[in-house]
């Protein structure tokens, strides 16, 4: 997503009426969830159901979220160059293997529109356009974007309930997906790990700690080790990527798998000057630090470890072929040659608006990370021949 403003809590705008009786169905959820529990709910789990709940979470209910009218804009949203610069990797692949794009969570459709508008032009087309979208709501309003912007009415795009049974051959993408996966909130402390977790004691939710059990505090000692953290650090775990990557790579028989989200190697997102993690929640275009604030109503994301990732990859049988910031993989792909020639002065201001926006290290070249596991082909891949910096992960 875009690098929002950072606003107080206090000064965001208030929810309307509607949303208000959602937001309070969603809080009482969670609160049964704390009594069930003896008055303490890790994290992990509030995350899952401020954002998944059925019918009720932020991607599970029927709110906007992205776009001018949502709470945050991804880069596909941003400018169709991204679109088209993904084209051009997701083409590189599939003349070597042929076969299929799978994307799973495809927000607004803007990405499977870019590609697919042009791979028609440039080619090769996939065989088929697959859909993994767990939200109802935005499958919809999927289905009403390419039926309408694609010439054959989006019959090659063919939406999933799950992933596929049979592995195929062919890309596999993820946008901005990791980054919303629920995450463990933990805190280091007199050299002990504490698990950070949400209570009720009386008007709102608060945050609340117990001794980490070995399911959490044995990886992330594992994670922590060697890397000097300072006492009284918090941050964020994530022991479900592991089985993540090992369940999309098993859907992968010869391609590649290619990861785009905002995070950091190990180093620098346990970073001893890292002290209170990287969760960070979005509202109308806003962005702020409280979880609590509207449950339901606001995302609530936190960044990505590229190298449990890797990590992940290699345990599953994938060879981790590339890493780059957002800049050099758009760059890679051939961002600078999308201009066409001839092009009034208002399209060259646009599109060298646009490419600042993707590219610039204070927007989203630097933060946003681009990576590839690749599967029965052979490298190089064109958005990894800028700069490669898997030495860092």
């Amino acid at each position: 997503m875009s690098r929002p403003r950072r606003s107080d809590p206090a000064a965001l705008p208030a929810p309307d009426r509607a949303a208000r009786a959602h937001g309070v169905r969603v809080q009482e959820l969670i609160r049964s969830e704390i009594d069930a529990g003896g008055g303490f709910l890790g994290f992990r789990r509030y995350m899952e159901l401020a954002l998944y709940a059925p019918g009720l979470g932020y991607y599970s209910a029927g709110s906007t979220k992205f776009g001018a009218h949502g709470d945050f804009t991804t880069a596909p949203e941003l400018s169709p160059l991204f679109g088209a610069s993904v084209a051009r990797q997701c083409a590189q692949i599939l003349e070597r293997c042929g076969g299929a794009v799978l994307e799973l969570g495809a927000g607004s459709g803007a990405l499977a529109l870019g590609i697919l508008e042009s791979l028609r032009a440039t080619g090769p087309m996939p065989d088929e356009y697959l859909i993994l979208e767990p939200s109802a709501d935005l499958r919809e309003r999927q289905q009403e974007l390419l039926k309408s912007r694609l010439p054959d009415g989006g019959e090659r795009v063919r939406w999933l309930d799950a992933l596929p049974e049979r592995p195929l051959n062919g890309v596999i993408l993820a946008n901005e997906v990791l980054d919303a996966m629920p995450v463990h909130r933990i805190a280091l402390r007199d050299n002990t790990i504490e698990e950070l977790g949400v209570t009720w004691p009386g008007e709102e939710f608060a945050w609340a700690a117990r001794p980490a059990g070995p399911a959490i505090g044995d990886g992330a000692r594992a994670a922590f080790r060697d890397l000097g953290l300072p006492d009284d650090y918090t941050t964020e775990f994530n022991p479900d990527l592991p089985a993540w990557i090992a369940g999309i790579a098993g859907v992968l028989r010869e391609g590649a798998i290619l990861l785009l989200d905002y995070g950091y190697p190990r180093r620098e997102y346990y970073h001893p000057d890292r002290t209170g993690g990287t969760l960070i929640c979005h509202y109308r275009h806003r962005a702020h630090f409280n979880p609590f604030l509207y449950p339901g109503l606001q995302d609530i994301s936190a960044s990505v470890d590229f190298t449990a990732v890797a990590e992940a990859a290699a345990a599953a049988g994938l060879d981790v072929a590339g890493f780059t910031t957002q800049a050099h993989f758009l760059i890679g792909c051939g961002l600078p040659g999308l201009q066409a020639t001839g092009t009034d002065e208002r399209a060259q201001a646009e599109f060298a608006r646009d490419a600042k926006l993707l590219t610039l290290p204070g927007e989203m070249g630097e933060r946003f990370k681009a990576m590839a596991l690749l599967r029965g082909v052979a490298g190089p891949l064109v958005g990894f021949g800028v700069a490669d910096h898997r030495r860092r992960l």
